[in-house]
């Protein structure tokens, strides 16, 4: 398919990021958090998550990393 990222996460780190972004979505909404600190958590926690589903990083393919094998 044309336009479409090549996938460059191993099936490990996409589970790890998967986890850490759901932990961190979870403790924006359940914790007591300042403003500021709950948005930083969901930010982070949605970066994690939505590569972590797609398996491909932006970060890791502008320095040329793969950890897909």
């Amino acid at each position: 398919m044309k336009g479409c990222p090549i996938p460059n996460e191993g099936n490990v780190d996409r589970i790890i990021r998967i986890i850490v972004g759901l932990v961190l979505i979870l403790i924006s909404i359940f914790a007591s958090l300042n403003p500021t600190l709950r948005v930083i958590f969901i930010v982070i926690g949605v970066i994690a998550l939505v590569t972590g589903l797609t398996g491909f990083c932006l970060v890791y393919q502008l320095l040329g990393i793969s950890t897909r094998k």
